[in-house]
């Protein structure tokens, strides 16, 4: 049966096409990625909000490719970037930018004082970071920011699945509502009493299922539910296989493993994945995008001197190979150490990065190169420590995935040497387009309710 899956994402919109036979086995066909340029323009930094509708008419024509091309497509998959939401009226068409999980107005400070992540951590009880979709409704809600026909919101894939079937209201996977905030993972549900606290009413929220389902059809093929762009990378790189852990960087960083216990840490979370199971993952705010912060540096420094303006990817790739030379030969004592949380922390958005046991003969580019990169893969490394220790969940097998360490060999080798297990790269770049894919021959139920 050939699937076709599409992502979301912030950077890029991926699709691809597969042939999915019984016994899992599957052979990709064709991936296609085009950007996904559609950050709008505002006069605050802390504001980072994209074109819905610019985004969701990329998205069309990427789908409208493949179907064109491959008419004997059965199923529509989808996925994409979690946490951030937009608003839908009662006919369920987009009115409101598509808000972002890189958007910091949750971390602002309120009149009181305190920043509207700090206030829900006093009166509910409930660690949600400033992106997520739900603190960034209660910002709204309060500033009076939202389009008087909204009636509801969703994720950037949910509006586009509703695009597609014509359905006036969203029916949001467990996989995506976990990532709005205030959602109960063990019983799968909204936390109706501590979001009362906050003052949001019910009316608001969007239905949730925990299994995948029906939304419609488009062009007479099944479009399912959409899932996490988490839990899709997880299952188009590893499956739905105990015991192996994923590691991802793209502009974020992520580890995850499967689980069938429910395990909450800080920093940590248990996001619902599928037949009853969690993804535990450890998320960086800066992974890539510390690497990109480094090139960014080193490239403001060339131009000032040169003129010119390239990248210098291919030159840090080499100044981290010479640093990690030198590194060896050091003595712990005499390592100079990078800490990248320059984005803060999902746990604390205030914490910053930092550079320390600075030496003489350490104060190097080479060296500096290295140490963002080893801090990267040790920041990540300490949520896995967190795992293991709460769980006892054994890892025999790790599969990288994302840009971030396809581009990137050095880390690679950093987290091998970290982490003390070979990582393998996953078999597909378009993970996540894989796994939304692959998601859509999971149905639990072919009803329709529009």
């Amino acid at each position: 049966m050939k699937l076709i899956g599409i992502d979301i994402g912030t950077t890029t919109i991926s699709g691809i096409v597969m042939e999915h036979n019984i016994g899992n086995n599957a052979e990709l066909i064709e991936a296609k990625t085009i950007a996904n340029d559609s950050f709008l323009p505002t006069a605050n930094d802390w504001e980072k909000i994209q074109d819905a509708e610019q985004i969701i008419k990329k998205a069309k024509d990427l789908l409208d490719y493949f179907l064109d091309q491959y008419p004997e497509v059965k199923r529509i998959g989808l996925t994409g970037q979690m946490h951030g939401i937009l608003y839908v009226d009662k006919a369920g068409r987009c009115v409101s930018p598509l808000y972002t999980w890189q958007d910091g107005r949750g971390s602002l400070p309120e009149d009181n004082g305190i920043s509207l992540v700090e206030e829900i951590q006093q009166k509910c009880q409930v660690k949600a970071a400033s992106g997520y979709g739900m603190v960034t409704h209660i910002y709204n809600l309060r500033h009076h920011l939202i389009s008087d026909v909204a009636v509801s919101f969703c994720t950037i894939m949910d509006y586009f699945g509703m695009y597609l079937t014509g359905r006036k209201r969203a029916l949001i996977h467990a996989s995506n509502a976990a990532g709005f905030g205030f959602f109960d993972g063990y019983h799968m549900c909204f936390m109706k009493e501590e979001l009362g606290k906050i003052g949001i009413q019910e009316k608001w929220l969007p239905e949730v299922c925990g299994a995948m389902q029906e939304l419609g059809t488009y062009r007479n093929r099944i479009v399912t539910t959409a899932i996490g762009d988490n839990q899709a990378s997880f299952l188009g790189a590893v499956g739905n296989e105990n015991g192996t852990l994923l590691v991802n960087i793209g502009t974020g960083g992520q580890i995850s493993v499967l689980s069938d216990q429910y395990f909450a840490e800080d920093g940590i979370d248990a996001r619902p994945f599928l037949d009853g199971k969690y993804l535990l993952v450890g998320a960086s705010l800066c992974g890539g995008k510390a690497y990109a912060l480094l090139e960014e540096f080193f490239r403001k420094f060339v131009k000032q001197v040169t003129g010119q303006e390239k990248s210098l990817y291919g030159v840090l790739e080499n100044m981290a190979r010479k640093g990690k030379e030198t590194n060896a030969s050091r003595s712990k004592s005499r390592k100079l150490k990078v800490t990248t949380t320059f984005n803060g922390t999902r746990v604390n958005p205030e914490t910053g990065g930092s550079i320390t046991n600075l030496f003489a003969d350490n104060f190097t580019p080479e060296a500096f190169t290295y140490g963002v990169l080893e801090g990267m893969a040790l920041e990540l490394y300490q949520m896995y420590q967190i795992i293991r220790t709460g769980t006892y969940i054994q890892v025999t097998r790790m599969i990288g995935s994302g840009n971030g360490l396809r581009k990137n060999p050095v880390l690679c080798e950093i987290i091998e040497e970290i982490f003390g297990i070979k990582l393998i790269l996953a078999e597909y770049e378009e993970e996540a387009a894989t796994g939304a894919a692959i998601s859509s021959t999971l149905l639990k139920s072919i009803e329709r309710a529009k």
